[in-house]
């Protein structure tokens, strides 16, 4: 990836914070997700809660920073999708490459079992290692860019807040759900209902494209809206995750105001949006500017290659202690850091950008 010269430092911190939550949210899934999907229940599961629910804005964070460079699409789709595609999709291939083989060497899966998987690529993750389903959507909200460009370099403002408040009843669906299993023509041979279109994590693109548009300089309502956002959103997102955590027997009953897709989270992702977005700092040139700047730069890499070290350090410092509270954000901390380290020494070899993005 390029260095740009002219850098945002907020954004550059919001993309290391999201950075750091996708990894401590992984870390929990180890305290509470059983080998079958099903809910590990006990105080463990507390600590999961407390901490977790606000890192489930991390994916809407990273779309939201997607949105907020990229929309409008100014280059021509050919060499917009070359630039792209080559950046992400490279470094793609070849980390799922080296973890068919990283399973292969741990004992999860034989030798013919690991090179079906890297064939299974163009279908789907070869492996089955979870993190990589965002590289997936990410390309699939890069092919859409440069078709909504236009209308919003045209669109009004009321359009494209007409559109917002149309996503943000969307997100409240999973909820009426609970109520009304079937809406809005929903059924089993239709999977394009009324709102089909405006859901989606499309929305916090445009989200983000709508508050750097329209709110991004620093506003007097910038941090009391910012904690009412984040405190009201992430008391729903901890109640619903700790109110069902009693009866759900499997992770997708337990997780429903976990999804990205949700009010709530959306409501997070939002409020820590507005809390850093006008975040200043005296001198990027200082340490800790050029630091945050440089993990910024490599969070692709370190997103990719994290799970690895994470399972390191769990076999390491799992025993550390009984209880979550403090083996979460230790082996969360330690796996950051490590995998900024790898990435940072694997940045120096030639043609590093097809490995790390």
């Amino acid at each position: 990836m390029q260095k740009d010269t002219k850098r945002n430092f907020a954004l550059d911190v919001l993309r290391v914070l999201a950075c750091y939550m996708v990894i401590q949210v992984h870390t929990g899934e180890f305290y509470y997700i059983g080998p079958i999907g099903d809910v590990i229940k006990g105080e463990n599961a507390f600590w999961v809660d407390l901490y977790n629910s606000v890192c489930r804005s991390a994916v809407p964070l990273f779309v939201m920073l997607t949105g907020y460079f990229l929309l409008p699409v100014k280059d021509e789709p050919a060499q917009f999708f070359r630039k792209r595609f080559t950046r992400v999709v490279i470094p793609f291939i070849f980390w799922c490459i080296a973890y068919s083989f990283y399973q292969f060497f741990r004992g999860q899966v034989d030798f013919t079992t690991a090179c079906t998987n890297i064939l299974k690529i163009p279908v789907n993750f070869g492996t089955q290692v979870g993190h990589l389903w965002y590289v997936y959507m990410l390309m699939g909200l890069y092919l859409f860019a440069p078709i909504i460009s236009p209308w919003l370099k045209t669109a009004s403002r009321k359009s494209i807040e007409l559109y917002l408040g149309i996503w943000a009843f969307t997100l409240c669906v999973p909820y009426i759900h609970l109520l009304f299993p079937d809406i809005l023509g929903e059924c089993f041979w239709n999977g394009t209902p009324m709102l089909y279109y405006f859901s989606g994590l499309l929305g916090y693109m445009v989200l983000a494209y709508y508050l750097r548009t329209y709110a991004s300089e620093r506003k007097s309502w910038n941090l009391p809206v910012g904690i009412a956002l984040l405190v009201v959103g992430y008391f729903i997102t901890w109640y619903g995750f700790h109110e069902r955590l009693s009866t759900a027997e499997y992770v997708p009953q337990l997780e429903i105001t976990w999804g990205y897709e949700t009010i709530n989270v959306a409501m997070v992702a939002t409020g820590i949006f507005l809390l850093i977005k006008n975040i200043r700092i005296k001198s990027p040139d200082s340490s800790c500017g050029k630091l945050v700047t440089d993990i910024s730069i490599k969070s692709y890499g370190i997103y990719l290659i994290h799970i690895m070290l994470l399972n390191l350090f769990y076999d390491l410092l799992n025993n550390l202690s009984d209880s979550a509270m403090i083996k979460i954000p230790v082996i969360a901390l330690c796996t950051f850091v490590t995998s900024y380290l790898m990435i940072k020494a694997l940045s120096y070899l030639p043609k590093s950008k097809y490995i790390i993005g």
